[in-house]
């Protein structure tokens, strides 16, 4: 249920109270400790340790300890603690293993040099006899013969034991700095945990479906947005409003820009030249309907004549007028949909031809993700559980709308909609997708953050195998999603695996 650490230093004693489960600190607990049958008074620590004094502790030795943790989920420890002596060695666990205790680890290597050392002991004897030496002499002979046969094997560790030499070992180091063991497991004390955050969870095999990864980018929702182009194109005239900027938030409908399309020499002479007939028709029918007007008016004209002449001159204005509108017409451009311009970079006066992209509205809420699938049967994949990863931001949950029928760089495309677009997302920007296929297979499931790549090339995850140790384990991986894996092959359920931190501890050498 927890792990606990106690520091001695300086006459104090500091605790350090994890969760088994997870490795974060238990900050609002309450500790009675008892060393020796004496209770000892613990305060808790504003950075979440706990410190106790004691009296009279001894200059070296192992002493007993007792822990009664309290709180929600109350639990009883019972451990001892190693006490350095004056030379700064520990006095518990540092025992050295001497040559003849490890000679005595290996009984049937003991066995053949004592059969040695009788059979040399035997033969000397009877050589002593035979050349008429003194007895005395031939034993101390026969038992230095037996030391030169038994004598020269260096000692070696008991079974399971790394064979180290038989001189007496060097005082424990008993730094705090994180560094890297001879076996290649990591030390990293309770107080560094902390620092780095390093969080744990128990390996537990699940059933989890597989995943491809497929490359892709942002676009926009073809529903959602819109360009805006001429048709004409000319010289660009800001409306009355001025031209938007980027990021500027439009409604369907609103002015952008207009558009001064340009006229042709050859075209200006024949708009003049019919202009210049229109005026004179113009003329000449004002002329003619005064004189009808009046020829009416004194009875020598007829009604009929003057509705005609008007009707006449009715129409030649208006002609005049389409032929002046049109040669000047100006094109407006309006905002095709609801959103934010995406991107336009037009000034006041530049020429623009038709067909250029001028603005781009999206909907920072409508937002998609093309992605190219590789493959035959790319067109025909059924997708399950969806899901993209930025470049250092969190994952994004997508949900498949359909894919083409027309390769595009021998590539199917296929697109997804984002659920939820996180703030600042941009078009056009990469992404990787996950998308999970198939049946689910059995495994186990951890944060993409618990595997690294080791300093030979390795994938794997580190286990914490003490309250201070932990040891990379080598693994073969699958993608799941953007922020999941599954460990398909080197890893038991069970183990304690880091989530968090794993980075950090993968650089400690």
């Amino acid at each position: 249920m927890y792990q606990l650490v106690g520091v001695f230093r300086d006459g104090i004693l500091t605790l350090y109270l994890d969760r088994q489960a997870d490795n974060a600190p238990v900050t609002n607990a309450t500790i009675a400790l008892e060393i020796d049958g004496q209770a000892v008074a613990v305060e808790a620590r504003p950075n979440g340790t706990y410190r106790a004094t004691p009296e009279g502790m001894p200059s070296g030795g192992e002493i007993e300890i007792f822990i009664t943790i309290g709180g929600p989920e109350p639990d009883l420890l019972v451990g001892s603690l190693a006490l350095e002596t004056a030379s700064g060695e520990a006095s518990a666990g540092q025992g050295v293993i001497s040559g003849i205790a490890a000679f005595l680890h290996r009984p049937l290597e003991m066995k053949v040099a004592l059969l040695g050392m009788a059979v040399t002991g035997l033969t000397t004897l009877l050589l002593g006899w035979a050349w008429g030496r003194d007895r005395r002499g031939a034993v101390w002979v026969a038992i230095l013969l037996a030391g030169l046969v038994a004598g020269p094997d260096p000692a070696q560790a008991a079974p399971g034991h790394d064979h180290g030499p038989a001189a007496p070992a060097a005082p424990a180091n008993r730094s705090d700095a994180p560094r890297r063991l001879p076996d290649g497991s990591v030390f990293l004390a309770k107080s560094t945990q902390r620092l780095l955050e390093i969080r744990t969870v128990a390996a537990q095999e699940e059933a989890a479906g597989r995943a491809i990864s497929l490359i892709g980018r942002v676009v926009s929702d073809p529903n959602r947005g819109g360009l805006v182009q001429s048709t004409v194109g000319g010289r660009v005239v800001p409306p009355n409003g001025g031209l938007p900027r980027l990021g500027q938030t439009v409604r369907r409908g609103d002015v952008l820009a207009l558009i001064e399309p340009p006229l042709p020499a050859a075209d200006r002479t024949t708009i003049a030249e019919r202009l210049g007939e229109i005026d004179q028709s113009i003329a000449s029918a004002e002329t003619r309907l005064q004189r009808a007007r009046t020829l009416a008016a004194s009875g020598a004209g007829i009604r009929t004549q003057v509705v005609d002449i008007e009707v006449e001159l009715e129409g030649l204005r208006r002609r005049r007028a389409m032929l002046t509108q049109n040669r000047g017409a100006t094109e407006i451009l309006r905002a095709p949909a609801d959103g934010v311009i995406a991107s336009g970079g037009i000034q006041a006066g530049q020429v623009v031809e038709a067909r250029d992209l001028l603005f781009q509205i999206i909907d920072p809420a409508g937002l998609w993700v093309e992605a190219s699938a590789f493959g035959p049967e790319a067109s025909t994949l059924r997708f399950g559980a969806v899901s993209a990863a930025l470049g250092g931001g969190p994952p994004m949950t997508l949900r498949f709308m359909g894919s083409g029928r027309t390769l595009q760089q021998q590539a199917t495309p296929v697109h997804f909609a984002i659920e939820t677009p996180p703030p600042g997302l941009s078009l056009g920007q990469p992404v990787t997708v996950l998308a999970q296929i198939g049946d689910p297979v059995p495994g186990i499931v951890l944060d993409r953050a618990a595997v690294v790549r080791g300093g030979n090339g390795e994938t794997i995850v580190w286990r914490q195998v003490g309250p201070e140790r932990f040891e990379a384990t080598p693994v073969r991986i699958e993608s799941l999603a953007a922020d999941r894996v599954l460990i398909a092959a080197g890893l038991e359920a069970g183990a304690r695996i880091v989530v968090r931190g794993a980075g950090f501890i993968n650089q400690i050498r």
